[in-house]
């Protein structure tokens, strides 16, 4: 069982920087694969990013790629989300989420067990 818990949410205005952390509970965070994801108001959730559990190999959507940097501390059991150069469009909940998985299908929601429970990011223009 993993607990995950969200934190650094906020409002920012365009073109600002935000990290969300994500410590987890538990003594096997390293064999956990990590990833955040989004839902914006009226939309489904969708992938934005995952670091794999064995190599550290990372994989960002396109919308992402190249201003999102997702990150792990197995030491202390967190998963960060650097985001930089944000748009309105990323304004959403982001969550993030813990799996066994590895490969190159991290992108699937339906992989990952346990969720955080989300928190805020609103970007304005």
């Amino acid at each position: 069982q993993v607990q995950l818990v969200e934190s650094g949410g906020g409002s920012v205005q365009a073109g600002g920087s935000l990290r969300l952390s994500c410590p987890a509970s538990g003594r096997t965070f390293s064999t956990y694969t990590m990833g955040w994801f989004r839902q914006a108001p009226g939309k489904e959730r969708g992938f934005v990013a995952a670091i794999s559990w064995n190599d550290g190999s990372t994989y960002y959507s396109d919308s992402v790629k190249g201003r999102f940097t997702i990150s792990r501390d197995n030491a202390k059991n967190t998963v960060y989300l650097q985001m930089n150069s944000l748009k309105p469009e990323d304004t959403a909940v982001y969550y993030c989420a813990a799996s066994h998985i590895s490969g190159s299908r991290l992108y699937i929601e339906g992989l990952y067990a346990y969720w955080g429970q989300g928190t805020q990011v609103t970007v304005s223009s």
